[in-house]
């Protein structure tokens, strides 16, 4: 199974046009959190829409996989907490959302929420608890923000999540793919890839221009790339 990872593209259309492009070379692609972006004139009911129909056409070319993060959220669950309530409405076909656990030839990916306080926590406690009954071999999450960390690290301060290394812990899944700090894998100290006991994490950072930095993950050669405007580096796995 290959994967292509991205993360944070904050509304630059042109990155979902060159990932709808760049899809059918993949079996999935992984957009792990930050669709929208609040400092965008644009408003974000017309973001969500050109945001559906972007991650549509993606999944016209591949299997697609996307999670919300912390920029997503605009509504209120049912427990009072912010909840990216949007991408809810993107769910069909190959496009797997918030809440998932889809088969991609005999790998279980789970698409993780963000969490804003101890009830949406438990949701994704409880999302993955359960789909850990349906794990036979390889499991891969998204999940928006890395845990403290190398992928975490910004330059100067660590914005690690707290949950994830207690549920990697837990589950010990093959591969999680993460987003949030735009700088961890250009800062001295930092990296786009790391590893917690036989768990890889990994995340592509954010870059400037038409083209996303992103991961391409080859699970059957055992090999990740990290492939940006500054080159390319590759970890066997």
């Amino acid at each position: 199974m290959r994967v292509l990872l991205t993360s944070d593209l904050h509304y630059r259309l042109p990155h979902y046009d060159w990932l709808t492009r760049a899809a059918r070379d993949f079996d999935a692609v992984a957009i792990a959190g930050d669709h929208l972006d609040g400092g965008q004139p644009v408003p974000a009911y017309v973001q969500i829409r050109a945001l559906r129909a972007s991650l549509a056409a993606i999944a016209e070319q591949a299997h697609v996989f996307a999670c919300s993060g912390n920029h997503d959220l605009n509504a209120r669950g049912a427990g009072g907490e912010k909840v990216a309530e949007w991408i809810q409405g993107c769910r069909a076909g190959n496009l797997a959302v918030d809440g998932d656990s889809v088969t991609v030839r005999d790998v279980l990916v789970t698409v993780c929420p963000w969490w804003d306080g101890p009830a949406t926590r438990a949701d994704v406690e409880q999302l993955l608890d359960q789909a850990a009954t349906r794990r036979h071999d390889k499991w891969i999450w998204l999940y928006h923000a890395p845990p403290t960390g190398k992928l975490s690290w910004t330059g100067k301060r660590h914005y690690g999540d707290d949950l994830l290394p207690q549920l990697i812990e837990r589950h010990r899944p093959t591969a999680v793919l993460c987003g949030h700090i735009h700088e961890a894998p250009f800062q001295t100290g930092g990296s786009w890839c790391e590893r917690i006991g036989d768990t890889w994490l990994f995340n592509a950072g954010r870059q400037p221009g038409p083209v996303p930095a992103r991961v391409e993950l080859d699970l059957a050669r055992g090999e990740a790339k990290w492939i940006t405007a500054e080159g390319v580096e590759t970890q066997p796995l």
